[in-house]
């Protein structure tokens, strides 16, 4: 039986928004498994499903750089949020988002060993800021969007500087309308992308392995109603195709009114404008989502003080 820390009892309280009694409960359960324990509250209906983790560790800076028909997301990350609004770091964002826009990098190796403005390499410039700054840096991923006729839009949400922020969306229109029509469509849809989260473009593009984790969890919550199996099958069936449709950008309900798929959002677009709109794809990159954060000591001390 593994041990349940209250760092742990907390992290899962944070990411699951349930009691930390559940959430100990849930841990030893699932023998200190934290993704086993979130899946076993979501099956008792103790936590709502989670999107991505609330806590994001990694400091830094996500940059995004357009030019038309093409545009870039690029993440760096940082130790401290002080570097983050340090200007030579910032500097360095902006120069290498403006590099991964102009050579193609896709990648962050690729864009590591890209030429950096004024001579050397990306990385090299890296390690030298790393130098003079004191502290860790890293060019974490690189993220691109094109299209062959129509506009990239960028968004960054509450911005450090233009360009530069925590979250930073990319959308790509392709299409014959023109760039007065889609440069404000794209600027709404970006910002629906930064405030809900969609985990793809359409149902059939969401990760299968997502799906069947949602499908195990249904089935889990399903069997305890005590309904007949075909009932229990369609009650699954239908709890994934709603994750599915909650999830999928295409359709979502449009923030701005909360009633509105945004498949219709650009098809309105369309039609008023007079001209062919494709939501091609997009980019939505969060500052450090995805890394694991490590339990400060003084969170670990105040959970343990709750009596976890």
């Amino acid at each position: 039986m593994a041990e349940i820390t209250a760092a742990a009892v907390k992290e899962l309280r944070d990411r699951s928004g349930a009691g930390m009694m559940d959430c100990k409960k849930a841990l030893t359960e699932a023998n200190g498994d934290m993704e086993a324990a979130v899946d076993w509250l979501r099956a008792k209906g103790l936590a709502a499903a989670a999107k991505k983790s609330s806590r994001t560790a990694a400091e830094g800076l996500v940059g995004v750089a357009v030019a038309g028909t093409k545009g870039v997301a690029v993440e760096v990350n940082s130790e401290t949020d002080f570097v983050a609004k340090n200007d030579q770091f910032q500097d360095f964002v902006r120069s290498v988002t403006n590099v991964a826009l102009a050579n193609g990098a896709t990648d962050a190796e690729a864009l590591a060993s890209a030429d950096y403005p004024g001579g050397g390499t990306v990385s090299e410039k890296l390690v030298a800021n790393i130098a003079t700054i004191g502290e860790n840096q890293t060019l974490r991923r690189v993220g691109s969007v094109s299209v062959n006729n129509g506009l990239v839009v960028d968004y960054v949400h509450n911005a450090v500087v233009p360009g530069l922020g925590k979250i930073g969306v990319l959308v790509a229109l392709e299409g014959d309308a023109s760039a007065d029509v889609l440069q404000p469509l794209g600027k709404q849809l970006a910002m629906h992308i930064a405030a809900a989260f969609p985990l793809a473009l359409s149902a059939d593009q969401i990760d299968p392995a997502l799906l069947e984790r949602e499908r195990a969890i249904a089935a889990e919550k399903a069997a305890e109603s005590g309904k007949p199996a075909e009932i229990v099958a369609k009650m699954v069936d239908g709890a994934v195709a709603k994750f599915a449709k909650e999830n999928a950008l295409l359709s979502q309900l449009f923030v701005m009114d909360n009633k509105t798929p945004v498949a219709d959002v650009v098809a309105k677009a369309a039609k008023e404008a007079g001209a062919s709109i494709t939501l091609k794809h997009y980019v939505r990159f969060q500052l450090g989502e995805g890394i694991e954060k490590e339990e400060s000591d003084f969170a670990a001390e105040v959970a343990a003080a709750a009596g976890v």
